[in-house]
């Protein structure tokens, strides 16, 4: 099958990525080592990156909160149910039997239906469970001034931060393998260093897509 790139990730949308990834990264290894799972940096200077790295996440979640708004690139994450169990059955049978991907990427819509579904679940639920619950933990000698004390509960906070943490552990587990799942082991992480994805020539693209076109017929550079 040949393949066609068409330029999919913007500079800044790569950015935010991969800082992401690193501040993700961070709070893991930090999260686990505050709770004695292993020495790494020190249990003081674990709690201090891990604090770090938290308000860094909540300010870059806010940077790329305002990106997608202003670009409209959050109409790449509304849910759709179309096309959703043909997605699902690909990547529970399909995929193992080497059948095509029922939805190929696009510039108006890079994420096929499960995977919105899933970054809106993320981004409506999880993410702001665990960010709000760490900026409370982190500010706890505050909260007196907040008017927070016997509102809150410190214990029940920190096991809600947890268990989100956990969540968020099996998310980024799966999201590396699903970066395996392209046409080659590495091709969606290159795509993600260049900004350029690589997608069968003649990819049709529905209407369900495509924010003002009715269909799509992949032009761009094609691989050699």
């Amino acid at each position: 099958m040949k393949m066609v790139k068409i330029y999919l990730y913007t500079r800044f949308e790569r950015l935010w990525h991969w800082l992401q990834a690193v501040m993700i990264f961070m709070l893991i290894i930090t999260g686990f080592e505050t709770h004695g799972a292993y020495t790494l940096f020190g249990f003081q200077q674990a709690v201090e990156l891990h604090n770090l790295f938290g308000i860094s996440w909540i300010i870059l979640i806010i940077f790329i909160g305002f990106w997608l708004l202003t670009t409209g690139e959050w109409k790449q994450y509304i849910p759709t149910t179309q096309k959703l169990i043909a997605v699902a059955k690909y990547y529970m049978a399909g995929i193992f039997k080497g059948e095509d991907h029922p939805v190929h990427k696009s510039k108006d819509a890079k994420h096929n239906p499960l995977q919105r579904l899933t970054y809106m679940g993320l981004a409506a639920t999880l993410l702001p469970f665990q960010m709000a619950t760490g900026f409370l933990y982190w500010s706890y000698n505050d909260w007196s001034d907040w008017g927070l004390n016997g509102f809150l509960d410190l214990e029940i906070l920190a096991m809600i931060h947890i268990i989100c943490a956990f969540v968020l552990v099996s998310f980024v587990l799966v999201h590396i393998y699903m970066t395996t799942t392209g046409h080659s082991l590495t091709s969606h992480v290159r795509a993600m260093f260049s900004g350029w994805e690589e997608v069968p020539e003649g990819t049709h693209v529905g209407k369900w897509e495509t924010k003002k076109i009715i269909e799509y017929r992949v032009v761009e550079e094609k691989v050699e």
